[in-house]
């Protein structure tokens, strides 16, 4: 997935890319203070590469589980969207006071946060992830995140290997837009 930084009538937004294709809407921070939340969807990523799940890129790809209708309804669906991004959105204003966990190690991330995780997907698929899952989802999302933010980067490709469970990052090109 390429991350594309854009400005346009003194706004900055991110687009995603994926084989060429324009995925998703135009994200910008929302926010009054500028804090480049507009990357935030990498963090979803992490979750596909770590944990197996995501519903917000399932329904960004267009890729919910149509033939399975309870699946499609309850773990595809609009709740659990909403939770994954309320996730995303704590986890960050969490991190944002933290330097984005820069300096968190794997084994060193905030047991209280893992817990009210875990206890906000109760009842979905994901629950099943152990909470060192969750951990290593949430640290490297941010480390990509960091990447992508850098003055020298702001933007790049994102790639998720589901077998391996990495998350890899590239700096953009000069021809990236």
């Amino acid at each position: 997935m390429e991350f594309i930084e854009r400005e346009a009538s003194g706004k900055t937004y991110v687009v995603q890319r994926l084989n060429r294709v324009h995925i998703g809407d135009r994200l910008t921070d929302n926010s009054n203070e500028p804090d480049d939340y507009r990357f935030h969807d990498v963090f979803h990523l992490a979750y596909v590469a770590h944990l197996g799940w995501s519903p917000v890129i399932r329904a960004l790809l267009k890729i919910k589980r149509k033939s399975k209708p309870a699946i499609d309804e309850n773990e595809d669906g609009a709740r659990a969207m909403i939770i994954e991004e309320g996730i995303a959105t704590w986890i960050f204003n969490h991190a944002k006071k933290r330097r984005f966990y820069e300096d968190v190690e794997p084994g060193k991330l905030d047991y209280g946060l893992l817990k009210q995780v875990h206890s906000m997907v109760s009842g979905y698929e994901v629950e099943a992830c152990p909470l060192w899952q969750w951990e290593q989802a949430i640290l490297e999302g941010f480390r990509v995140f960091r990447e992508l933010r850098k003055s020298t980067h702001r933007g790049g490709t994102v790639t998720v290997n589901m077998i391996d469970h990495t998350l890899t990052f590239k700096p953009p090109s000069k021809t990236l837009a």
